[in-house]
């Protein structure tokens, strides 16, 4: 289907050119470790019994147990609908299933945002005064760097066993923290009725210039998959979001509105050379974000009334 679609679209150039002939010739193959997907007919679930029956090529296997969290059960049984996927990791073979969950009506007046301002140094600040600290985080990714480094080098068979096993342990750690500031967020934002502002960093990457030993921790920086939790958290609980244009949040006074790029002292630091105030610096931009979300979502609402005859 892919290769149809891409033809279709002329992403593989113009019949018999090179590139197409290639794409056409070459036979479909799929990986090993494919997700394999079931619909209710070929893979059905007994919850009473907490176990799954699977048709197969050597036909159908019954009472094959799972097992899962007692929330992730909760949540299976009353939400699960469509296909479920079959996929192999590590040795392990897990089971995918799809929830359609049901959106909380979002609030549509507010009582203020919540301003959320994304670092590396600080994952995240908000205008409440929580702040991420990312100096642990910083520290473990160094780790396992310097570690897959060092067995890389290293190249014998034990050193790449030990490698296969560590795969993917810094992503569930990463993602780990990500869901528990995000969970903290929401929570604050749907106790005091507020909705939740983030810039919109979509790009940053292309467009900052940075030293070589910096890069590293740019590409590991993961603002969007924390945006990610904080969106669908955020839905689930009726909590409104909004992006806000991250352009001078790092040089604007969240207090007179003053621009000027030597207010940003050194990293931690914004003093505005216009009215003095003086602050942490991930705290001016989570303030500024916060008005910015604040507007945004006014201009929404507005933008959206209809038009009076």
């Amino acid at each position: 289907m892919a290769l149809k679609a891409n033809i279709k679209a002329g992403n593989l150039g113009r019949p018999g050119s090179e590139r197409r002939t290639k794409a056409e010739g070459k036979p479909i193959a799929f990986r090993p470790e494919a997700a394999h997907p079931f619909d209710d007919r070929c893979l059905s679930w007994q919850y009473d019994a907490q176990t799954v029956s699977i048709w197969t090529t050597a036909g159908r296997i019954r009472k094959v147990r799972f097992a899962c969290s007692v929330d992730a059960f909760k949540m299976l049984r009353q939400y699960r609908k469509g296909e479920s996927d079959l996929v192999e990791r590590d040795g392990v073979l897990y089971l995918v299933a799809v929830c359609e969950i049901p959106e909380t009506p979002v609030d549509g007046n507010p009582d203020g945002f919540i301003g959320v301002d994304l670092g590396i140094v600080n994952i995240a600040t908000t205008s409440t005064g929580y702040r991420a600290a990312g100096r642990g985080l910083n520290r473990y990714r160094k780790r396992q760097l310097e570690l897959r480094q060092k067995l890389q080098a290293k190249g014998t068979k034990s050193a790449k066993r030990l490698l296969k096993r560590r795969r993917r342990k810094e992503q569930r750690h990463v993602a780990n923290q990500n869901h528990v500031i995000a969970k903290k967020i929401v929570i604050t934002a749907e106790r005091t009725g507020c909705g939740i502002a983030l810039e919109d960093l979509s790009g940053i990457r292309d467009r900052v210039r940075l030293r070589k030993d910096q890069r590293p921790q740019l590409h590991a920086w993961s603002f969007h998959q924390l945006a990610g939790f904080l969106e669908y958290k955020a839905k689930r609980v009726g909590v409104p979001q909004v992006y806000v244009d991250p352009a001078y949040t790092s040089q604007r006074c969240s207090e007179c509105g003053y621009i000027d790029r030597k207010s940003r002292v050194d990293q931690a630091t914004f003093a505005c050379r216009s009215c003095g105030a003086l602050m942490h610096a991930d705290d001016n931009a989570s303030r500024y974000v916060a008005r910015k979300g604040q507007a945004v979502w006014a201009a929404g609402r507005e933008s959206r009334v209809p038009a009076t005859g």
